[in-house]
């Protein structure tokens, strides 16, 4: 191999290696995202080069060897030399064989698993907040870069000119990173200067692009490492390197798109693809084509297709064409882009939102969902307490409950476009802005209304009332739309809360269960106290009665009685004692013992104990 080649080799070595070392510093010092990027690019591009190199070295001993064997062979009494040699085999040539067998594909592993893997970690850090710093020296970074840039740019162009030749092969991968590391450097340059234009992320935008591309070189290795086990090998071609990037070739070199095709499909397929017809045709009537479809892209814009349900306003460099209208459903014709543009209106369709809480699709599928599961994306919202209480501390204090209390409440929002014109054109983003005027009169009157209402009886009243509000600022904005309907749902307590407010709420209706039970015995106490009242004063009213009906008849009694007395006054006596003698032993037990041979003797005994002598007695038959 030529020793220019190996020359301009390790010249693109320390080339990407010094820049590479002084770019990263640089870019460090100056918190330059997309320039510590640039730097890692270069980075790898050393890394190639070194690996590019070291295989230019070994072929050129091979070379040397082989012409020493060549030297040796045309000598007179060489021939047992030359079989020695033959047999013994090429050491240099042994040497690069497996240089290119083994050490090849595997740094073609490792380097594209450190490319994604630095492409992972470098995503990962931009997109944390915070790490686009402000720039403390932009101009001094920029001039630096564009020096980086001067140096790769003029020995990555030195080095593709001789890369181009059949022998530079290798040398192609160095020069292509190379320049792909000029141009990268002269990219972060450009984003450095977004400060000076008062654009801070042009820096990081241009850090991720970067950060893209290595992963695209990443996976394209994999894709080459792929490929080179199904390809087609010829014998005497020479195999392109496993660590060459067509992608950074092709940065690196955009005039050369349709060479560097042509020899990708050349070797991938193993037959000159780039001699068929069908290429030769594609390459000379590219521009026509793209120009030809070009021009049917552009015609395809002048008609537009408005679906039923939508009306649409036809813009002409920005303005609007009043003179169309509103373009109902179906086809019209307009003016090229970018001169007519069509924006389409669902004027017909009633288009919702929600505000507060934002329910959970996961959880709409179950029948029942209780307060203390989590079943939306809570927003809590203030809202009036009218009714405070007071609660005593553990210290004895008493410390009232504060006038404001908090729910979680979803408020979905139906409306339609009333007026297109004044929707379309008086606020940029009319959506947003009638949700942020709902928001503002949801909070305001949650704020000035009590949660026992809201909760229970006033939903329908602050429906209509928050409707005709939000319709009402609507108007006085002229956003052309007609508010239809505002719903109250899924109205409770966050679910963190939810068990405290179900114990308040359970203690209420105890307290309630209470004061009715105390009612109720009241009601019953008081029936009781009449009930035995009334039944006193019927009872003495019956004493009373019959007190007098008895007076009156031991009244007339006695009348009835002296007249007897005076008629038999021993027969009145003696029927009085017996009649109250029957009186008195009416529940007495009564023994009467019958006699013969006696006279007629009455005696009575009126003690309750009999003598079992007489009980005893053995009476004669009759």
């Amino acid at each position: 191999m030529d020793r220019n080649l190996q020359r301009t080799g390790l010249l693109n070595l320390l080339a990407l290696l010094g820049v590479a070392a002084a770019a990263f510093l640089v870019a460090r010092l100056g918190n330059a995202l997309s320039g510590q990027m640039a730097a890692i690019i270069m980075g790898l591009g050393a890394l190639v080069a070194l690996v590019s190199w070291f295989q230019m070295r070994l072929e050129d001993r091979e070379q040397i060897e082989r012409l020493e064997f060549d030297e040796l062979t045309r000598a007179k009494d060489s021939s047992a030399l030359f079989q020695a040699q033959d047999a013994g085999g090429f050491p240099a040539r042994r040497a690069r064989e497996q240089y290119q067998r083994w050490v090849v594909p595997i740094f073609a592993v490792v380097l594209a698993v450190f490319e994604g893997a630095v492409a992972w970690v470098w995503w990962r850090e931009l997109s944390k907040p915070g790490v686009a710093l402000p720039l403390p020296q932009p101009l001094v970074t920029m001039s630096l870069f564009g020096l980086f840039f001067l140096i790769l740019f003029l020995i990555g162009r030195f080095s593709s000119a001789l890369a181009k030749t059949e022998a530079g092969g290798l040398l192609r991968p160095g020069s292509s990173f190379a320049l792909l590391g000029a141009y990268a450097a002269l990219v972060a340059g450009g984003a450095m200067a977004g400060t000076q234009f008062e654009i801070p992320a042009l820096d990081a935008i241009v850090a991720r692009v970067m950060t893209v591309f290595l992963m695209l070189v990443a996976v394209e290795t994999v894709i080459n490492l792929v490929f080179e086990i199904y390809r087609p090998r010829i014998k005497g071609a020479r195999p392109r390197p496993l660590y060459e990037s067509r992608l950074a070739g092709l940065v690196a070199h955009p005039e050369d798109v349709f060479s560097t095709a042509a020899h990708a499909l050349d070797y991938q397929f193993g037959f000159k693809v780039s001699e068929t017809w069908f290429y030769q045709f594609f390459r000379r009537a590219l521009a026509w084509l793209l120009l030809l479809q070009a021009g049917v892209l552009m015609l395809s814009t002048c008609v537009v297709f408005i679906e039923p349900g939508e009306r649409g306003l036809v813009e002409r460099w920005g303005r609007w064409v009043e003179s169309r209208g509103a373009l109902g459903p179906g086809a019209h014709f307009t003016y090229p882009w970018p001169v007519d543009r069509v924006k389409r209106f669902r004027t017909e369709q009633v288009q919702t939102f929600i505000v507060g809480s934002q329910p959970d699709t996961s959880q709409l599928s179950q029948r029942t969902v209780l307060w203390n599961v989590a079943h939306s994306k809570e927003e809590l919202l203030l809202v009036g307490n009218k009714h405070q209480s007071t609660a005593a501390t553990r210290e004895g204090q008493e410390r009232r409950t504060p006038p404001v209390s908090v729910l979680t409440v979803s408020f979905p929002l139906h409306f339609e476009i009333s007026d297109l014109r004044a929707w379309a054109y008086n606020h940029e983003a009319p959506a947003q802005l009638l949700q942020d005027i709902a928001t503002r009169r949801v909070v305001a009157y949650l704020a000035s209304s009590d949660i026992g209402e809201v909760m229970a009886s006033g939903r329908l009243q602050a429906a209509e009332i928050l409707r005709q509000a939000i319709q009402d600022e609507a108007d006085t904005r002229r956003l052309g739309v007609k508010v239809n309907y505002i719903g109250l749902q899924d109205i409770h307590p966050p679910v963190a809360v939810a068990p405290a407010f179900q114990n308040v709420v359970g203690a209420i209706q105890k307290k309630e269960a209470t004061v009715l039970n105390a009612r109720a015995d009241a009601i019953r106490t008081n029936a009781i106290a009449d009930a035995n009242a009334f039944r006193a004063v019927a009872e003495a009213e019956s004493f009373k009665q019959r007190a007098e009906v008895n007076a009156l008849a031991r009244s007339a009694l006695f009348t009835n009685q002296i007249p007897a007395f005076h008629a038999a006054p021993s027969v009145y006596i003696d029927r009085t004692y017996l009649q109250a003698l029957v009186r008195s032993t009416r529940e007495a037990r009564q023994y009467v013992l019958l006699t013969t041979n006696t006279e007629d003797v009455l005696q009575f005994d009126l003690q309750e104990k009999v003598g079992r002598d007489l009980l005893d007695i053995r009476l004669p038959a009759p």
